[in-house]
């Protein structure tokens, strides 16, 4: 992934070439083919990932884990999501030790992805305070919008329940 790249995601918006150029040898490309799943829910995550080919699709489970035995996979898809709209994945799992992924990503499509590992962009973050503090104002932007859609969703599903219970 170059610099011209990764200026189109959300993570290196208002970053200087220099800065971007940082991340350049530590970014890695690698591809995915359809079908397969890049991310999966529960698993403790390292790293982010940025869609730069293909589309991809975004599922959680329907079920809270009750015990160690019943098992229920049944999935939901949550989003479909292109190559186009610069998506990244991962970031969620990059702010606490062992934080497990939240949703699982599967290609729908042979995907090209660059992926970064969470001691690689907090060693640069930390070694480039600016740098750092640009990239962590553009990560809480990303995570506020994606709090902001969960509120919504769980408003949703609590107003749909209390309606249900009425009748």
């Amino acid at each position: 992934m170059n610099t011209i790249d990764m200026k189109e995601f959300t993570l290196f918006q208002g970053l200087s070439d220099d800065e971007i150029a940082e991340f350049n040898g530590v970014t890695r490309v690698i591809k995915v083919t359809a079908g397969e799943n890049f991310i999966t829910e529960g698993e403790i995550g390292d790293s982010i990932f940025f869609l730069l080919e293909g589309e991809v699709e975004v599922n959680q489970a329907l079920t809270l884990p009750i015990g160690k035995g019943n098992v229920d996979n049944r999935e939901k898809a949550i989003i479909k999501l292109s190559s186009e709209f610069r998506p990244m994945f991962g970031e969620m799992s990059l702010f606490h030790d062992e934080d497990r992924r939240s949703a699982s990503v599967k290609a729908l499509t042979d995907c090209r992805l660059a992926k970064i590992l969470k001691s690689d962009l907090f060693r640069i973050c930390g070694g480039y305070p600016e740098t750092g503090y640009k990239i962590m104002h553009n990560m809480c932007g990303v995570l506020c919008g994606k709090l902001v859609k969960a509120n919504r969703s769980v408003l949703k599903l609590t107003t749909a329940f209390s309606l249900v219970l009425e009748r």
